[in-house]
């Protein structure tokens, strides 16, 4: 099955050893001129489609390497423990400055934006024969999507950017005429969304059944909506709406610039009808009638969440990173004790295993004392005193692997929680399930699980996305269409946005409430859990707010929206900084065999520290970018 980013890694080595100049090294770079080898490009079909795939080739690849290699978004939020040393542990720790920024894209994606532009400003003069018109037409179109794309990457970690539109930079020129000043918020929200609505008003961009199979992994007019959908979801929390913390980030006075000149570049006030335009920008991913909750069809809850990272391009997914194998994710939330390449050091945290309901749908765990011990709901059944002593239980394993459920001796903990638990957390002294085989697995210190540096320092594995009908130990991994956009996404965003209105007593239009809660009462269902106010009667706006946040932390696990949302919620003060716990991994296996885990494991310790300040809730831009662009305003803090 071929897709666009197979085209891509296929193409892409071949445009960038060939006829095509390297791009400039930082935005603002000089480059050399183009000309000599730029008309002929266009005279063939299979050239012009060549700098195509270049300019695509700036899509992220969420699912290619292993996790932390390419981006923090996962390393550096609260949900996850990562034992590698990347770049994102300097986030972890507060380390780092605007000269050393890990995974600084800021100018990756303005060359990709710059591909984007020379693209769609010289693609019809291709004159080979061998172009169809109507091909030709797609490929503008998905140029023009991942240029506002790169625009949104690059907004959801710098804030406003600049916006060159059409522009192609003159690279010949000074570096002072070279200066610009920022965009604000609200120009880059609007050019993104109107470039989308654009991109899906459009009558060659195609809705997802349209697609043709050699297609699938094309933007399509529900990404453009779903792209729209996050966009303006972010923009209506308090990041990016009345957040007094960036009230001096204000453009320089600029006769070059007088638009900008003098503007603030975060909204000083806050507007809570920006959660009216999220929830509508949600429901028309609805209204474009192509996507539907991934199910099974069985009534088993674990193979229909367990689904929706394992069935290929499935009902849910409205748009994927590509199609890819498996093996990116799954050696790095592999135990070393299943054999064969296992790198397994990516878990949840102990936060993130007490988010989790219990199988009657009340989450157990509601907050934390000032000792950081845990505060009990007494009505979900939980008990504090008990949830580390182990009895004997029956295993969910069944729907999600070719094993049937299997009795265990483990903790309390981690008995009768609902089903995205048992698909999400893999805990110690259980058993790995991998195609027909089941390894016992240990993370206490010498145990099977923890050899050497590769293994979770929570004392947790990711359990989700690796493919447990296969075995690895044969180097079978399975492939993956990751859900980098998909329909449980946008209900939550839908959900959100009108219980903020309710909050804020902003008018919604008629019947928006009642869909916000059957859809997530849909969620839930799915997920094995009741409706969310058969178990909560009489909750508040403000309560089923708390509850939609616990909801959106389980429901999206590891797919790279935790980072984000703490950050955009303004709590990750709170919840990314102070100390990660989880269980003892330090604690000796003594003369106990690798596969056992003895009992002083048992217990909550802080594996780390972290930090996060005032100014890490957004990129700082590089100091050589300040000091070339003299017209940049920093990011606070920085």
């Amino acid at each position: 099955m071929m897709n666009l980013v197979k085209y891509i890694s296929s193409l892409s080595l071949v445009i960038l050893s060939g006829f095509l100049l390297v791009a400039c090294e930082d935005f603002l770079d000089r480059q050399e001129d183009e000309k000599l080898t730029f008309e002929k490009i266009w005279e063939s079909r299979n050239t012009t489609k060549q700098y195509w795939l270049n300019a695509m080739s700036f899509l992220p690849r969420e699912n290619a390497n292993g996790i932390g290699d390419l981006d923090p978004y996962i390393g550096a939020s609260d949900e996850a423990s990562i034992a590698f040393e990347r770049e994102f542990r300097a986030m972890n720790f507060g380390s780092w400055n605007t000269s050393n920024i890990p995974y600084y894209k800021f100018d990756y994606y303005y060359r990709g934006i710059r591909e984007c532009n020379i693209f769609l400003q010289n693609a019809d003069k291709c004159s080979d024969p061998l172009l169809d018109k109507h091909e030709l037409a797609k490929w503008k179109i998905q140029t023009r999507f991942a240029r506002a794309y790169y625009y949104f990457l690059l907004m959801r970690d710098f804030g406003p950017v600049f916006l060159l539109g059409d522009e192609l930079l003159d690279f010949t020129a000074s570096t002072e005429e070279l200066y610009r000043p920022r965009n604000t918020w609200e120009e880059c929200v609007n050019y993104v969304v109107g470039e989308m609505n654009a991109c899906a008003e459009n009558p060659v961009m195609q809705k997802q059944a349209d697609l043709s199979n050699g297609e699938w992994g094309f933007a399509t007019q529900g990404a453009c909506y779903a792209v729209i959908s996050r966009l303006t979801l972010y923009s209506a929390r308090d990041l990016f709406n009345g957040n007094t913390l960036y009230r001096n980030l204000i453009n320089p006075v600029s006769e070059a610039f007088p638009e900008q000149s003098g503007k603030a570049l975060f909204p000083q006030t806050y507007d809570a009808n920006k959660w009216l335009v999220a929830a509508q920008a949600a429901h028309k991913v609805f209204d474009d009638g192509s996507y539907k909750l991934y199910r099974a069809g069985n009534g088993n809850p674990y193979e229909d969440y367990y689904g929706i990272g394992y069935k290929l391009w499935n009902s849910e997914l409205i748009w994927t990173d590509g199609y890819f194998s498996r093996r990116g994710w799954a050696i790095t939330t592999l135990p070393t004790g299943v054999g064969g390449t296992a790198w397994g050091g990516v878990g949840p945290t102990q936060k993130m295993v007490d988010a989790y309901a219990m199988d009657n749908g009340r989450y157990p765990i509601i907050g934390y004392n000032v000792e950081d011990t845990p505060i009990i709901d007494a009505d979900a059944g939980y008990s504090l005193e008990e949830e580390l002593v182990k009895t004997d239980w029956e295993y969910p394993a069944k729907g999600w692997s070719t094993s049937d459920n299997y009795w265990i001796k483990a903790p309390n903990m981690y008995k009768n929680r609902e089903p995205r638990f048992y698909i999400t957390v893999f805990f110690s002294g259980n058993y790995w399930l991998h195609g027909e085989a089941k390894t016992p697995i240990s993370f206490a210190k010498g145990g099977n699980g923890n050899k050497s540096h590769d293994y979770p320092k929570s004392g947790y594995m990711c359990n989700r996305f690796y493919d447990h009908y296969q075995n690895s130990a044969s180097e079978n991994w399975g492939n993956i269409t990751f859900p980098v956009f998909r329909l449980g996404e946008i209900y939550l965003n839908f959900i959100e946005a009108v219980l903020e209105c309710k909050k804020r007593s902003v008018t919604l239009p008629a019947g928006y409430y009642e869909e916000a809660i059957e859809k997530w009462n849909d969620l839930r269902n799915r997920a094995g859990v009741p409706p969310i106010l058969e178990v909560y009667p009489g909750a508040s706006v403000e309560e089923l707010i708390e509850l939609y946040r616990r909801e959106r932390q389980v429901e999206l696990a590891f797919e790279r929206h935790r980072y984000f949302d703490t950050r955009t919620w303004m709590i990750a003060e709170k919840t990314d900084g102070g100390k990660m716990y989880g269980m003892d991994t330090t604690c000796p296996l003594g003369n106990m065999s690798p596969t056992e885990t003895p009992d002083g494991f048992w217990k909550r310790v802080v594996f780390e520290t972290r930090i996060f300040n005032k100014n890490h809730y957004l990129y700082p831009f590089s100091q050589r970018e300040i000091d070339r662009n003299k017209m940049l305003v920093q990011n606070y803090g920085w």
